[in-house]
């Protein structure tokens, strides 16, 4: 969907392959599923805070978890936003609307 905007997007699988497209990519804002095996979302948004790079991402939970715990336990992971499944268009676009650098998503 954002590659037909004309957004240039980065896909990770996994945490791991978050922290290396974050190296590779230098994105201006990253999507992360909350909910994953392994590394959780909440983990990786902790890492990605603690890199160098980390307080110029935009960080976005894109989630199915939409309670008020969890969008707490979201701000305090380090996430600026919080938005739930299925992701509205608008509302992403809108929050994208400033990046200029790739997109790392995280599925």
């Amino acid at each position: 969907m954002l590659r037909f905007d004309g957004i240039e997007v980065r896909t990770a699988n996994d945490g791991p392959q978050a922290m290396l497209a974050i190296d590779l990519f230098r994105p201006d804002m990253v999507l992360l599923d909350i909910g994953m095996p392994g590394m959780s979302g909440y983990d990786v948004a902790r890492a990605i805070r603690a890199h160098e790079l980390g307080s110029s991402i935009m960080l976005v939970a894109a989630t199915g978890w939409g309670q008020e715990d969890d969008r707490k336990r979201a701000r305090e992971a380090g996430f600026d936003e919080h938005i739930t499944k299925p992701v509205d268009r608008s509302q992403l676009m809108r929050l994208i609307a400033r990046p200029r650098r790739p997109i790392v998503a995280e599925r």
